[in-house]
């Protein structure tokens, strides 16, 4: 195979062979997903493998042959991990910045948002409507690849994105703190004739089977958004920039 055949990922984001996964799983680094190959998943592989789920990071055992599509016929030893383009934040970090800035809480959390067109636009969004930070959740979800970087047209520079293991159980954590949660689901209130101020938690779900039933019972309040033509769902990042903006006026 041409070792000069470009790669669908940049070399920032994707690490290929034993040592440097293992050493990236050793620093800390943060790893999106470690993909094995399958069949390949004996010695080093297996330890690599342990230690990326002790951690909580997803592993996915992948065909061979697309393992050296992904690496460009680099020598990957049946091994490779997607990486984090920039280092994610934690929920204080987002709420820090809040009270730095002097105001109530404005943050988005992802219920398994899995484009990450989709999940580099929503950041875009949320930066420019003056929110503090973005929550995903690690396992089934788009993480900050480059394609998610690229999309937010250089907000990831200024939005903390943090990633937390159970969405539902970080919804409990900011109801603590006196921040309202409100879904965007169907069957809601319209969000025209909800009131946003104070802290705010808006959650989007999945691009296809919506908010998750636990965290949808969790929310304070459902609002949706009025529907005029023949489909019956918007995109989740045109969804999730609207209410952002609702948001945004609410606050002003």
């Amino acid at each position: 195979m041409n070792n000069n055949k470009q790669q669908p990922y940049s070399n920032d984001e994707l690490l290929i062979g034993r040592n440097p996964v293992a050493e990236a799983l050793s620093s800390g680094r943060s790893v999106i997903k470690v993909m094995i190959a399958k069949g390949g998943a004996s010695g080093a592989a297996v330890e690599i493998a342990a230690k990326a789920k002790k951690a909580g990071i997803p592993v996915q055992e992948v065909d061979r042959k697309k393992l050296d599509f992904m690496t460009g016929g680099a020598a990957h030893q049946g091994v490779a991990a997607l990486c984090a383009v920039k280092e994610y934040s934690s929920i204080e970090d987002i709420l820090a910045l809040a009270e730095e800035r002097n105001e109530a809480p404005f943050i988005i959390i992802l219920d398994e948002i899995e484009d990450p067109h989709n999940l580099g636009a929503i950041i875009r969004s949320a930066e420019c409507a003056g929110a503090h930070g973005v929550v995903i959740k690690k396992r089934r979800s788009a993480g900050l690849t480059y394609t998610a970087y690229k999309a937010s047209a250089g907000a990831l520079e200024y939005l903390p994105v943090a990633r937390v293991t159970n969405i539902a159980d970080t919804v409990d954590e900011l109801k603590a703190r006196n921040i309202w949660v409100y879904g965007a689901d169907m069957n809601g209130t319209d969000y025209r004739k909800t009131d946003f101020s104070g802290g705010v938690a808006l959650v989007i779900g999945n691009e296809g089977k919506g908010i998750s039933r636990l965290v949808r019972e969790k929310c304070d309040v459902i609002v949706s958004l009025p529907l005029k033509g023949k489909i019956n769902s918007l995109n989740a990042s045109v969804a999730a920039g609207i209410l952002m903006y609702k948001v945004a006026e609410s606050r002003e």
